[in-house]
């Protein structure tokens, strides 16, 4: 048995989770954010047999896509911000940070 975590962006999240449960996989919803563009995350918990990992990361990978995201970098800390002058960036967001554990025992009660 394994636990996958998967960590999204948001804007992906309900179209997973409605992909997870048509595949007839479980899934707990964690509210999480990231710490990067401090945006919101969905933290997916799945546990899965071995042999249904790879559909599970099928699942993942359609639905969760990579975009692009102007965003203004955080003045920067301590010093001065007169000659501070911030200009948005493009950055890649979204996608999924996926994690594939190992599960040394399950319990249901």
């Amino acid at each position: 048995m394994k636990l996958v975590v998967a960590i999204v962006q948001d804007k992906d999240s309900n179209r997973l989770s409605n992909a997870l449960i048509k595949e007839g996989f479980r899934a707990t919803k964690l509210a999480s954010t990231g710490g990067f563009l401090r945006a919101g995350n969905t933290t997916f918990m799945i546990g899965t047999e071995d042999d249904r990992v790879a559909e599970v990361m099928t699942v993942i990978r359609a639905n969760c896509k990579i975009r692009e995201q102007l965003v203004t970098p955080v003045s920067p800390m301590g010093g001065t911000t007169d000659s501070y002058i911030p200009f948005p960036v493009e950055v890649q967001v979204g996608g999924a940070a996926v994690f594939v554990l190992p599960v040394e025992r399950f319990e249901h009660f």
